[in-house]
């Protein structure tokens, strides 16, 4: 009984000195190191206590039950589950456990079996039914605490600690032990922190209401882009942006030795054409944010810390963009990647940005053309840019995004006969890592060439905009580079009919409206702001307050009510059509399935049942596992015809030329009628598909 009274009076220090072992366990969890977590504890000892502090803060709530053991272990229990959520996540992303993630945890099992294997998860759930039991055992057998509660006390207490935690934390960004701005997130969760970096991506998201939003401070913003010019008229040029995924100029790097200059091509366009620095928002990660500011022109800087709008304001409503604003004058909007569709959520992001069709790997033929890690390599990108030109007679907007620069850079040597090799540095591992992601930008060079060799050819005005998305993640320092600056790449404007050539240095979320102004084009609130503001005073201050009003405020630009519709976005560009099947072998029923724009991806599906399907070419696949039987011939036929008059109203229309519309009603009448015949005749026989359908029409007496 003593000790026990001698405990509860030093609890608050032995919750303390608790919740330090704790949260070093947890960076221990996701560092995969306990040698890291003590460099990390004895490097950074004033963030270690912070983040301490702050577990220790949410336990204070401990005080205000009888079952103060079980709360304690209940509270500790969370955080050390989700310090081994974010360490799974590590094992299989770059991006560790955000605010969003917490958001999607009711969508739990789908997360799960995106990282994990059957087994794993029959051990994870296994593991947390007993970790549940222990809980409920805890709770009904632990100790309670005996003395007088005194909840009048504790209660103003336990304020009075969070609030006291609240002025440290305001103290600790004034003193720059913590950051609210992470460039990279996952560097940040490293330099600042699991807990405060989980955190701040709950809570800190969208932006703020600046101080003097209001109607008038649109309006005014608004007339100072009164001396813009009018668009253009007549036509326009495609305007292409190719996003192009870690690609930077690795000679800038002041430690390495390169056995030749990796990016030849790239290089000559950058003498030949308009170019410069690009600003990015993030380095070594945030593929996705350059993309948001590249298509929106709107600025990640006012944003939460870390903070992906894809994962945030853009699953929720659609946004103003170059799709949107470009549609006006004609435009069809494509997006273009040789990676899954819903890598951060773009397959239902993108009809929010107003893209018409998207085109995944899973839609491109070539998708087995793999680099060593497992990336689609970027030159099965030119075809697929071509075909989103050739599909409209219009003028198109393409942006694409390309995925074979991605890490994480092996640190063994996976290239046999490497073309460039390097070498100066600070460690092998290090070494092995460059020439890898070397090489890989190599080849993404020659796709540059490649690509604007065949656009150079095209029958109509390109205008291709070039750029990295940001720095490789390689650990750089502003020291390891000679420019000293991370957040930025370097961008080409190549255009095959005469762009005046311009150097200047642009930031992401200002390039769609440069290119815009270039060609002509002052359509959309920030793209129009942009032109007119760049150079002027409160540019920055303004941009946030449009940007708050477009995205978060009152819509006051659009009069209260958002005019941008979600789009009815296609996948691919081209239909899948299966036109004949053919069987090769009737003992394991083995099938040739005729058709087009077949694709690795590709599997057929018969009455819900999935067919093991092996993909030979884009008209070819073979299927296995289930007989199918050749039930025979079904047709569908019919005879129309017009009366009199209008057969005579039709004759005298041959004499003046134009469509013949009473008979185009007819054609179409007949078909609709003569594919419900043949449907009729299909079931009529229990036939569950018809395939390879063909239309015939032909005159059978004088009309």
């Amino acid at each position: 009984m003593k000790w026990c009274n001698f405990f509860n009076k030093i609890s608050l220090i032995l919750q303390a000195l608790g919740c330090a072992v704790l949260y070093f366990v947890i960076e221990a969890i996701c560092r995969h190191s306990f040698t890291e977590a003590w460099t990390y504890m004895t490097t950074k000892p004033l963030v270690f206590a912070y983040n301490a502090a702050f577990i220790f803060t949410t336990m204070l709530i401990v005080y205000l039950f009888r079952k103060r053991i079980f709360w304690r272990i209940f509270v500790g229990s969370l955080w050390l589950f989700l310090g081994i959520v974010n360490g799974v996540l590590l094992l299989n992303r770059v991006t560790p456990f955000t605010g969003p993630d917490v958001k999607n945890l009711t969508d739990g099992l789908s997360i799960a079996k995106k990282y994990l294997t059957h087994t794993q998860m029959t051990i994870g759930a296994v593991l947390l039914g007993i970790a549940v039991l222990i809980l409920l055992i805890i709770l009904i057998r632990s100790p309670k605490y005996r003395g007088k509660l005194k909840s009048k006390v504790n209660i103003p207490l336990v304020l009075v600690g969070v609030l006291a935690f609240g002025g440290i934390t305001q103290l600790a960004l004034e003193k720059r032990v913590l950051s609210n701005y992470f460039g990279n997130i996952a560097i940040a969760y490293e330099d600042y922190g699991y807990p405060y970096c989980l955190a701040t991506t709950i809570f800190n998201t969208g932006i703020s209401a600046p101080r003097d939003y209001s109607k008038s401070e649109i309006k005014r913003i608004e007339k100072s882009e009164e001396n813009l010019p009018e668009t253009k008229e007549g036509s326009h040029p495609n305007i292409l942006f190719l996003q192009l995924e870690s690609f930077f100029d690795p000679t800038l790097v002041n430690y390495l030795e390169l056995s030749e200059d990796p990016i030849p091509n790239f290089r000559k366009l950058m003498k030949e054409y308009s170019s410069g620095y690009y600003k990015v928002p993030s380095v070594g990660a945030g593929t996705a944010n350059t993309e948001f500011e590249s298509i929106t022109g709107m600025s990640l800087h006012y944003f939460g810390p870390g903070e992906y709008p894809y994962k945030s304001i853009l699953k929720e409503t659609t946004c103003e963009s170059a799709p949107y604003v470009l549609k006006n004058l004609g435009y069809t909007a494509h997006a273009v990647h040789n990676n899954e569709a819903n890598f951060y959520g773009r397959r239902s992001i993108f009809p929010n940005l107003g893209f018409d069709t998207f085109t995944s790997a899973e839609y491109m033929k070539d998708e087995n053309q793999k680099n060593p890690l497992g990336w689609t390599k970027d030159s099965v990108l030119t075809d697929e840019i071509v075909k989103c030109l050739d599909s409209t007679e219009g003028p198109d907007y393409v942006y694409t995004i390309s995925v074979q620069g991605h890490g994480d850079y092996p640190s063994e040597p996976v290239l046999e006969n490497p073309e460039i090799t390097v070498s100066g540095a600070p460690t092998d591992e290090l070494n092995n890592k460059w020439e890898y992601y070397v090489n890989q930008i190599h080849e993404m060079d020659n796709f540059v060439k490649e690509l604007t060799d065949k656009l150079a050819e095209y029958p109509e005005d390109v205008v291709l905009v070039m750029y990295g998305d940001h720095l490789p993640t390689m650990g750089l320092t502003v020291e390891d580079v000679d420019n000293k600056y991370l957040f930025q790449t370097e961008y080409v404007m190549w255009d095959n009919f005469g762009l005046k050539k311009k150097k200047e240095n642009l930031a992401a979320y200002q390039m769609a409206a440069e290119v815009m102004d270039r060609v002509g084009i002052h359509e959309g609130n920030v793209f129009k702001y942009h032109q007119a503001r760049r150079n002027t005073k409160n540019y920055q201050v303004d941009l946030e307050t449009l940007q708050y009003d477009l995205l978060y405020g009152k819509q006051y630009t659009y009069d209260g009510a958002n005019p941008f519709e979600r789009t009815k976005m296609r996948m691919g560009i081209y239909d899948t059509t299966l036109d004949s099947i053919q069987v090769v072998s009737e003992t394991d029923h083995t099938y040739y399935i005729q058709g087009t724009n077949f694709t690795p991806s590709s599997q057929v599906k018969i009455n819900g049942e999935w067919y093991d399907t092996v993909y030979v070419n884009p008209t070819k696949l073979i299927i296995t596992g289930k007989e199918l039987e050749m039930l025979g011939l079904v047709k569908g036929s019919t005879i129309q015809s017009k009366n009199v008059g209008r057969d005579i109203t039709q004759s005298l229309k041959t004499l003046v030329g134009g469509e013949l519309k009473a008979y185009n009603e007819m054609m179409t009448e007949a078909r609709a009628l003569a594919t419900k015949r043949m449907v009729m005749e299909a079931q009529s026989m229990d036939a569950d598909a018809v395939v390879n359908v063909r239309y015939a029409s032909s005159a059978v007496m004088q009309g």
